[in-house]
């Protein structure tokens, strides 16, 4: 009887313990963080588009995320590939949702510099093909190896819309 009332109160004993709930928190810069549907335009210097859909592409996948050190001062903005193939890591400001680098840097996807300025969110202002509100995000992009530049464009200007899941958004 002994070992049945020992071994109930293992049970019991485990159970309670397997029901504990790691308290799992957001990362530090969670309100710049995302996937985007972004579009690439050709600018001027002063930011007037010259070239809309600069590479033909449409509207391709972004995104921004925090790096190792889980700071809301510095985060990863990647397009993975998906227009130019650049992973850079920029100065972020989340209380004023702002991001740019400090002058050129080192792209991560391959050897090039690169320059992202004037990056913002700004939370419900794009409304997504399917008509419902999102966040926007726009800023403006140089790399070292663009021959296009000043030929044609001054920088390249990347601006969308968080991705919301519905397939009519894509």
């Amino acid at each position: 009887m002994k070992k049945v009332v020992y071994l109930l109160i293992m049970a019991a004993g485990l159970a309670l313990a397997s029901c504990e709930k790691d308290e799992v928190g957001n990362t530090a810069t969670k309100a710049l963080a995302g996937e985007w549907y972004v579009t690439v335009d050709g600018v001027d210097a002063s930011g007037a588009v010259l070239y809309e859909d600069v590479f033909g592409l449409g509207h391709t996948m972004l995104y921004t995320y925090n790096t190792a050190a889980n700071v809301p001062t510095e985060m990863y903005v990647d397009d993975a590939g998906n227009a130019w193939k650049y992973k850079v890591r920029v100065k972020s400001d989340v209380n004023a949702l702002t991001f740019s680098t400090e002058g050129a840097v080192a792209n991560e996807a391959y050897d090039c510099n690169v320059t992202i300025e004037s990056g913002k969110v700004l939370p419900g202002a794009a409304t997504t093909p399917h008509g419902t509100p999102a966040d926007s995000i726009v800023f403006y992009v140089t790399f070292s190896d663009d021959d296009n530049v000043p030929a044609a464009y001054s920088k390249l200007k990347v601006a969308g819309y968080r991705y919301t899941g519905f397939a009519q958004d894509n």
